[in-house]
């Protein structure tokens, strides 16, 4: 794996983990809370840092993971793309 490709996972796994985190202990505010402006279903402290660096973190450790297999040749990108190309050479 080149480092351009290594980042570009890095990259993929980073937005798909920050979906998965951002409604992480999120909660609409009650009654005083709510101030004129906001939405009512905006949440309270959303803490946007802590959510950010626990997603840099899941992504490093899942990126690890798909690194490792790539290494190991469990997963094959190559074989999976010839894989592809025969089947639609077929009529």
């Amino acid at each position: 794996m080149s480092i351009f490709t290594g980042i570009v996972l890095y990259l993929m796994i980073y937005w798909v983990a920050l979906f998965a985190v951002l409604p992480w202990g999120n909660r609409a505010p009650e009654g005083d809370e709510l101030t004129v402006g906001h939405a009512g279903s905006a949440p309270v402290n959303p803490n946007l840092k802590k959510k950010f660096i626990a997603t840099a973190v899941v992504a490093a450790i899942l990126w690890g993971i798909v690194f490792a297999l790539i290494k190991m040749d469990v997963i094959d990108f190559y074989q999976i793309a010839r894989t592809m190309s025969q089947e639609d050479l077929k009529p």
